[in-house]
């Protein structure tokens, strides 16, 4: 480039909703780069969204952008292109002469302008269209994420180049030789020509410097190759080392005709057998989805700095992998990866059907646009060492054919990176199509799961959801069958119609099942694992000072406030985040439990702000913190070195033999040779156990058993919470459990209480006399409820109660866990916190939640559920009231169930302890039609 003009600054701006494009009088101006909505430009949107954020300034239309710029005389006749970095549809006018329309969603737009542009004043007008796309455009342009804005981001300029110059520069790593295949076009001619390349390593000490070389231009078709040597810096999620060519066209006389530079490294990123590799050696992705969700602009960052800061986050969670949704982010999302040594996946801007000529409902011009984008992407982000891997869309469906021919085109185009048909395709029939290089799914058939937690829609439900809490789960037999040539007879039939979810409504699509059990060939990466829902945190509202603002919070606030539950806001929302943790936690340590599986996109590390508002992050919106769990902690489930322990259970009564298998995760270059684990059990600071164990060698293994503990559990007087410690010294590498230790033989002795299991005129008449009352009803008599469910809620109730019904299939239970009242006297003799712990699992899985909006009193449940935003139905577990002149403690809990567990009989002795002491003083006063009421 010879040189430039910055057209950032003051521009003319006209609104034109109605798209006349007569009367053009620009009444207004705007900064650009920049939003019309950011900008606050328009009428102000009433609209109050409640399943995303609302867009203060929503326009959607024809914004016409209007400048008059001077060209001085040493670039007039210069070959000019104009350079729009990111925006929507644009057509062109320079002097009222229109130059054409691009509409790249992903990718700069890049006007030839040509020669005639003269010295002085010049008019230009660019028109932004964000309506009638060539496709819907995923999250590059939904309400749900980054909005769908109008304007301009990024980079505005001018750029002029002599009559030779360089374009469409591609740089191909090659770790056998040390060097960079590089092919370009030379614009003009090429007599006398020749390319001096120089590079530079960005971010290492000592700075690597390779030495200058020089190449003849022979043709308009360049391709040469620039050695590194054999000291070159390889590139990887561990070594991040960028090297920024500068390649300079010159002529015989030396004179430099353009100047290119390229940021890009030494890498070789592969598929081989299960796993993925990088440079020889194995990764496992610890990824996040991404859909570009940026509150207080509505649209993604195009400045480095921001966008550093942003991964870096996430590089604090242990996260070296970010999947874009349907999207892909600007450039300088992938110079921040390279710096920082992250794994990008972009994405096609589609979420839909793939057909071929033979579908009535073919649409070959958004076709050809979506893989026209797919190439835009690679030529104008190829080089950059982050992007690694490519997908074709979100959840497709379609003419397997058309994809797989695609794939191929695309990867004979650019080998630089790996390709998959995309995310979760064809859902409940996956396939997993010849030219995938990996596969990204959440099953193989209806009941080979890898992911540990879905929707209703999408039932069977994951183990996290519903097994009895434990560390043994791993996917790898659900990846692998032990026969794995036979039929599949969980799959469904061929050509049966099938009902899916699509996007936030429900979709009937054709199943295609293949006759043979279906197991990759490929590397298997989990899709969107988690979304386990918190309660929203009201306090976040004041942070929306942009153009998006937070009415769905602040409907929610009301909604809350009108059940007269606004008070426990604060700890709705701290306790279903804690619950959200161990929840992820498990999910997370199955994933790396898991040989045969080579990594997991999670979504989300920080909150959805759309699709009926999906608050699934330990980070907000904003990516900072709800104050969960600190980035530390994470690590020590989501690393590169993970230490895990294989237990079958989190309860033991004393004297039991605990025993638990060790094992290490280890993706680190670095030995770990004299090593040594070290373990403890500690109860309250004390030692109940320890003992050290030297690390086995891993002989090139990622995954190795350390030790077998078995030790015999001490006796306790009480129930106990005991932590397992684990650790490797002089490493960064730890890990702790939570287990509870209960006293031997605790009895449940009713003698002398008076137990009912509905209510009686017996009960009333006791409550008469005033007598202590036990009112604990089966679950399945009291119909006033919601069913016990220990996992918090998944993604968003309010999205996915619509897909059921709409699915005619069973509605979420849509609880969030539960608030508990910890130092009340009732559990003095049961161990507990604040919010869900795994001793309340099978009590909460076996009861249900009473209903308590109807009842007039400020009846406070001393184990409380916690109900979604939606609903906000005030639901009480166990309870304790007055009536007449008796006492009632009551709940419906299934007493047969708790007797038979560890943790249902001390719950129950806590409970028949309080009754008999003095410290059982109920305050609420019910009448016996409340009470009624209650039970039905």
């Amino acid at each position: 480039m010879l040189a430039k003009i910055d057209l950032q600054g003051s521009w003319k701006l006209q609104l034109d909703e109605q798209k006349i494009e007569t009367g053009l009088h620009y009444s207004d101006i705007i900064s650009l780069p920049n939003t019309t909505s950011h900008a606050a430009k328009g009428k102000k949107n009433e609209m109050a969204l409640t399943g995303a954020l609302t867009d203060e300034y929503l326009f959607e239309g024809y914004a016409w952008f209007s400048r008059e710029i001077d060209v001085p005389a040493q670039l007039a006749g210069k070959l000019c292109y104009l350079y729009l970095e990111r925006t929507r549809v644009t057509t062109v006018w320079i002097d009222g002469v229109e130059w054409g329309t691009q509409n790249s969603l992903n990718t700069p737009h890049r006007y030839e302008i040509g020669t005639g542009l003269t010295a002085g004043n010049h008019m230009i007008t660019i028109r932004v269209d964000n309506t009638n796309y060539p496709t819907k455009g995923g999250h590059l342009t939904s309400e749900d994420t980054q909005t769908n804005w109008n304007g301009i981001t990024g980079k505005l300029e001018l750029q002029f180049y002599e009559s030779v110059f360089l374009k469409n520069i591609q740089v191909y790593p090659d770790l056998a030789t040390q060097s960079f295949d590089i092919k370009a076009e030379l614009v003009g001619d090429l007599h006398e020509i020749r390319i001096v390349v120089s590079s530079q390593s960005m971010n290492a000490t000592p700075v690597h410097t390779p030495d200058e070389q020089i190449f003849t231009a022979d043709s308009n078709h360049l391709h040469f190759t620039y050695e590194l040597g054999e000291d070159a810096l390889l590139w990887s999620d561990q070594e991040s080392h960028v090297y920024k060519l500068t390649l300079h066209l010159q002529n015989n006389n030396g004179e430099i005709l353009d100047s290119e530079e390229i940021w890009t490294g030494l890498r070789e990123f592969k598929a081989e057998g299960d796993k993925f590799t990088i440079n020889g050696h194995k990764t496992f992705l610890r990824g996040k989805h991404d859909g570009l969700i940026f509150p207080l602009t509505g649209y993604a960052p195009t400045e480095v700095e921001e966008w550093l800061r942003i991964l870096g986050i996430s590089k604090s969670y242990g996260i070296n992998h970010y999947r874009f949704h349907t999207c892909c982010p600007p450039e300088a999302a992938f110079i921040a990866a390279d710096l920082l040594g992250i794994y990008m996946e972009p994405e096609l801007p589609f979420w839909g059907t793939i057909t071929d000529e033979s579908s009535d409902s073919h649409n070959p011009a958004e076709q050809e646009y979506l893989i026209s984008e797919g190439y835009a992407m690679l030529r104008a982000f190829g080089n950059h060492p982050s992007f690694v891997m490519m997908s074709m869309g979100n959840e497709l469906w379609g003419s397997k054919d058309k994809l797989n021919s695609i794939l191929k085109a695309y990867k004979e185009y650019d080998n630089r990176h790996l390709y998959t048909e995309g995310s979760n395709n064809f859902q409940f029939v996956p396939d997993i199509l010849e030219e995938s290089e990996f596969f990204c799914g959440v099953r193989f058939s209806k009941d080979r799961l890898f992911r540990g937690s879905y929707a209703m829609c999408d039932a069977p439900l994951g183990h996290v959801q519903t097994d009895l809490p434990n560390t043994m789960k791993d996917y790898d037999s659900n990846i692998i069958p032990e026969h794995n040539n036979t039929a599949d007879h969980s799959s469904l039939s061929e050509g049966k119609e099938i009902q899916i979810q699509y996007g936030t409504g429900a979709k009937t699509v054709k199943a295609k099942a293949g006759s043979q059990q279906l197991v990759s060939h490929v590397p298997v990466i989990s899709h969107e694992i988690g979304q386990y829902a918190t309660f929203p945190n009201f306090e976040e509202i004041k942070k929306y000072t942009g153009s998006l603002k937070a009415k769905n919070f602040e409907l929610f606030r009301e909604r809350l406030e009108a059940k007269g539950l606004g008070h426990l806001a604060d700890q709705y929302f701290k306790a279903s985040g804690q619950l959200a943790v161990a929840c992820y936690k498990e999910e997370l340590e199955a994933a790396f439990r898991s040989q045969r599986l080579a990594g997991f996109q999670l979504l989300d590390l920080q909150d959805f702000s759309g699709q009926g508002t999906a608050l699934v992050g330990i980070l907000d919106a904003f990516m900072d913190s709800k104050g969960m769990i600190t980035p530390e902690e994470w690590r020590t489930f989501c690393s590169d070195a993970v230490l895990l322990a294989r237990f079958p259970k989190y309860h033991y009564e004393a004297g039991e033999l605990f025993e638990a298998r060790i094992e290490l995760t280890y993706f680190r270059k670095k030995a770990l040779d004299g090593l040594q684990l070290k373990w403890e059990l500690q109860a309250d600071g004390n030692h109940i156990a320890n003992g050290l164990a030297d690390l086995p060698s891993f002989n090139d293994e990622n995954y190795v058993v350390i030790t077998d503990i078995n030790t015999r559990i001490p006796d306790v007087s009480s129930m106990t919470k005991v932590m397992l410690k684990l650790s490797i010294p002089d490493t960064d590498i730890h890990k702790s459990y939570d287990l509870w230790i209960y006293p031997n033989q605790v009895k449940v002795d009713f003698a002398g209480l008076h137990l009912f299991t509905e209510i009686s005129e017996h009960a009333l008449e006791l409550l008469e006399r005033g007598e202590d009352v036990l009112l604990f009803p089966s679950p399945k008599n009291v119909q006033n409820t919601i069913e016990g469910f220990y996992c918090t809620d998944f993604w968003s109730f309010p999205m996915f109660r619509s897909i059921s019904e709409s699915m005619k299939k069973d509605v979420p239970v849509g609880t969030m866990g539960l608030l508990i009242q910890k130092d009340h006297a009732v559990f003095e003799h049961f161990s507990t916190e604040e919010y869900s712990t795994y001793p309340w699992w099978s009590i909460v899985s076996q009861s249900s939640s009473i209903i308590l909006d109807d009842l007039d009193k400020d009846l406070s449940p001393l184990v409380q559920t916690i109900d979604n935003f939606e609903r906000n139905h005030k639901l009480g577990v166990l309870m304790e009231c007055r009536v007449r002149n008796g006492r009632v403690l009551m709940g419906a809990l299934n007493l047969d169930s708790l007797i038979n567990t560890l943790e249902g009989r001390q719950l129950l002795y806590s409970c028949l302890r309080y009754v008999k002491s003095p410290a059982y003083q109920p305050v609420t006063q019910l009448e016996v039609e409340e009470l009624r009421q209650l039970f039905n």
